[in-house]
């Protein structure tokens, strides 16, 4: 196995550092990215999916890990931003030789980087990964672990979109709304049964056909339409994307005016798909909770692993991203911002202040 190199970025990223992994022997190729440890060691899952290239791969995982360092600081956990990218098809690629090679880059990292679950990788992945190396989390309850972490991260998103319920409506309650799901897998799927428990219809569209199928087999009443277009002129209120990043863009925006679409709330990770969507969205009156924050229950059940894991004090404190995402609202309000800047600046006020008094107590 060839050893991790690392490779530090300066202004251009503000990563602190950028690992690419290679094993010839299991075909693993990684790529594990640290935006930063201010806070703490960088936490973050593992994305397995088949990238055009590497340069793709890279520029998802420095995103995401970006996105990782503001996530973990308003979920008010003691870690920053970290996480990594495999490039394959999991249905094709992964096998244990790749999982393990793996775990032991993880591993060489020593701790400045704590992986879990992300799309394409499973409870039954990490603990293999978690042979190779301590620093896992997301491993199943026989190992240890806290389990699927999809649990905590769809309920994150319905206290986030309770929070824009009443911020649009004046109540907390989403029963008699009509909400819009795109990807119904792990976190869509959850989303769908907390919905239509509140009294809320749910439509529907995934790429994948067994994936709607499945889920219409529980839950027949959803309505099912074919893409995101249509789900946008289905004369939804809320929009909930819930597949890969990137699902906001220009053309979105339109839809969302056209489609007369009070919200977006969704569980995707960086649903902006370039800077000034935030502005856009604002400026046509569509209230945008900003994703990093609604979907931190997932990382919020996956930290509280690291202590020994209690659902009820994880679920516990998933919950507050209803209070989160309130004060975010408030926060854009009073300072005339759209709501995606003002999640950044209340997270980086967390990173700053923090940062400040592990300098003055470290002697630094």
């Amino acid at each position: 196995m060839t050893k991790a190199s690392p490779l530090v970025f300066g202004r251009h990223t503000g990563h602190e550092q950028v690992v690419f992994c290679h094993d010839a022997g299991s075909g693993l190729k990684a790529i594990i990215a640290l935006h930063s440890t201010a806070l703490g060691p960088g936490l973050g899952g593992t994305r397995f999916y088949p990238y055009e290239s590497e340069d793709a791969a890279l520029e998802d995982v420095l995103h995401l890990s970006r996105g990782m360092t503001y996530k973990n600081a308003l979920a008010g956990l003691d870690h920053g931003g970290g996480k990594a990218v495999i490039i394959g098809d999991p249905d094709l690629d992964k096998t244990e030789t790749l999982l393990r090679a793996y775990g032991r880059f993880v591993a060489s990292l020593g701790g400045r980087y704590i992986t879990a679950c992300d799309v394409g990788t499973y409870v039954a992945d990490m603990d293999m990964v978690a042979r190779e190396s301590r620093w896992v989390t997301g491993r199943s309850p026989a190992e240890g672990g806290a389990g699927d972490s999809s649990v905590l991260t769809a309920f994150g998103v319905f206290q986030g979109m309770r929070a824009v319920a009443e911020r649009i409506w004046g109540g907390t309650s989403l029963s008699g709304r009509r909400v819009g799901i795109a990807g119904v897998g792990k976190v869509g799927s959850k989303l769908t049964g907390l919905l239509l428990d509140e009294g809320a219809s749910v439509v529907v569209t995934d790429v994948s056909e067994h994936a709607v199928e499945h889920l219409r087999a529980t839950y027949p009443q959803i309505g099912v339409v074919d893409g995101a277009g249509e789900l946008l002129r289905a004369g939804i209120d809320v929009y909930a994307p819930c597949a890969l990043g990137g699902a906001l863009d220009d053309d979105t925006v339109t839809l969302l005016t056209e489609g007369r679409v009070s919200a977006v709330c969704g569980g995707a990770n960086n649903q902006l798909a370039h800077t000034g969507i935030e502005k856009s969205l604002d400026d046509a009156g569509v209230l945008y909770a900003p994703d990093y924050v609604v979907n931190s229950g997932g990382v919020i059940q996956v930290a509280d692993e690291l202590h020994g894991f209690s659902f009820d004090r994880a679920k516990a404190k998933a919950t507050k991203i209803y209070d989160t995402t309130r004060e975010i609202f408030q926060l854009a309000a009073d300072d005339g911002v759209p709501p995606a800047v003002a999640a950044d600046r209340l997270a980086e006020r967390r990173i700053a202040a923090v940062s400040r008094l592990r300098d003055i107590y470290l002697g630094r």
